[in-house]
């Protein structure tokens, strides 16, 4: 998947997270349906140890009451995009 759909994705799911600030109450009981779909979401996004990790992670930001306003889908892009490039290394002979 491109990094930019990516991005795009994950402000999506961002947004869809803070749809339940919009239905006092009856949003905390969207959060219990949103919390595992955007923890198996992240885990589907990102691969390896990583993905695990902010799946993780967004399971439990979403499922908190009154957390969901970390944005973890856009926080796991920047981190995988910006600040954990990995450089190649080529060796000439």
């Amino acid at each position: 998947m491109h990094k930019y759909r990516k991005l795009f994705l994950g402000i999506l799911f961002d947004a869809i997270g803070y749809v339940s600030y919009l239905f006092p109450g009856f949003g905390e009981f969207t959060d219990i349906l949103w919390a595992p779909l955007s923890g198996w979401l992240m885990t589907k996004m990102y691969k390896g140890k990583a993905g695990k990790v902010a799946g993780v992670v967004t399971f439990v930001e979403e499922a908190l009451p009154g957390m969901d306003f970390i944005p973890t889908f856009t926080i796991m892009w920047i981190y995988t995009f910006v600040f954990n490039k990995k450089e190649t290394i080529i060796e000439v002979e």
